[in-house]
């Protein structure tokens, strides 16, 4: 690895500390899209993945395309395909129509509440448990780790027709930021694991037509 935990978490002191108030505009639209959940309308089927699309821009272009490259060149790549994520969120409405983001009673959805809750709630909790600070830690929204785990949690509450291609990337990204748990001492990143273990479990449902893994109706 091309750098060091202390590097690593260098960098996120000075881009959280230079894109203030930026966490507080994430955490309001974050939580702006959980409310969207429980109003089944066009508008949250459109303001969901256009939210989404601007935190992975976000992500793509500022930490890892302004801040992150200044220690790891592979940021570089990171950055372009966090991009590509945005467009492929953003275009997702005129894509595949309705998108349907609903919470219901079954399995795929409690597990979609679950990621959410710990992306926004457990994740920062957990890391000052463990002695992270701000602003050296990585932010919900402004950060890759939280922002994947909460993407995951909220496209498990979508369409699963559409939901399977936009999960794509987000996977990924789970199997490489997860490395962070071990490498750099980020207990928290634990859940992009978790994350990468329900969509294991929740996409073979489907490819077996197994009921737990669709919405009920």
């Amino acid at each position: 690895m091309p750098f060091s935990p202390q590097d690593f978490f260098a960098v996120f002191a000075q881009y959280n500390q230079e894109v203030w108030p930026m966490p507080i505009v994430t955490y309001v639209m974050g939580v702006t899209m959980v409310g969207l959940l429980f109003w089944e309308s066009h508008a949250s089927a459109i303001l969901i993945p256009t939210f989404l699309a601007a935190f992975w821009v976000i992500n793509g272009l500022g930490y890892h395309g302004t801040y992150f490259v200044r220690i790891n060149p592979a940021a570089s790549a990171f950055a372009a395909v966090f991009v590509l994520q945005a467009f492929f969120l953003g275009v997702a409405p005129v894509i595949f129509g309705d998108l349907r983001f609903r919470v219901r009673r079954d399995a795929r959805s409690l597990a979609g509440l679950a990621l959410i809750v710990f992306a926004v709630l457990v994740y920062p909790l957990w890391g000052r448990l463990a002695g992270h600070l701000y602003p050296a830690v990585p932010v919900f929204g402004l950060a890759p780790c939280p922002t994947t785990i909460f993407t995951i949690g909220m496209l498990l509450l979508a369409k699963w027709s559409a939901a399977r291609w936009l999960l794509v990337v987000p996977a990924v990204w789970a199997a490489i930021g997860g490395s962070a748990a071990v490498v750099l001492g980020v207990p928290q990143d634990w859940g992009l694991i978790a994350a990468l273990l329900v969509l294991a479990v929740f996409g073979g449902g489907h490819w077996r037509n197994y009921p737990f893994a669709r919405h009920k109706t």
